[in-house]
């Protein structure tokens, strides 16, 4: 008796683990965060960044100490140091990057089975970031209509805010 009650107890908490982990997973993935002026500004300094093609790194590898000796950036590399820059720290999941994680998602939408099939050959999960950035068909101009909508959707929500 004692036993089951351990068991019980065990699954109950696992299910209740993983159910704030999905909730949280959940908000992370809503396109309708609040935004602040400083997402705007991490887009605005991302962009500026990757300020023509001969400073963009067409090969991510989520490493960014070499791109940033090399002088060439990647989407994410770009996002990264923007995000440091903006807020001094790194923050993964912010509205900003998750906002061009959403336009890439939405530009990409007849390639996501691609994208995912390839990263699994490589056993990683899909980062959107990087699999955009190194997909042989991106041009540096969709790197840059990326961060133009993500920064056209961020301005939106603030305008209706105010």
């Amino acid at each position: 008796m004692k036993r089951r009650s351990i068991v019980w107890t065990l699954a109950l908490l696992t299910a209740a683990v993983v159910g704030i982990w999905a909730r949280q997973q959940m908000a992370i993935e809503s396109r309708d965060q609040p935004a602040t002026a400083d997402d705007l500004r991490i887009l605005r300094r991302a962009d500026a960044l990757l300020g023509d093609a001969s400073v963009w790194n067409r090969h991510d590898d989520r490493v960014c100490d070499d791109d940033e000796a090399s002088g060439k950036r990647s989407l994410f590399c770009a996002l990264q140091k923007a995000d440091r820059e903006i807020l001094g720290e790194y923050q993964h999941r912010n509205v900003a990057l998750q906002e061009v994680r959403f336009v890439i998602q939405d530009a990409t939408r007849d390639r996501q089975t691609e994208m995912v099939i390839r990263a699994l050959r490589r056993f990683s999960l899909p980062h959107r970031l990087m699999d955009f950035n190194n997909l042989s068909e991106t041009r540096f101009e969709d790197v840059k209509q990326v961060l133009r909508v993500a920064s056209e959707r961020i301005a939106a929500r603030l305008e209706s805010k105010q």
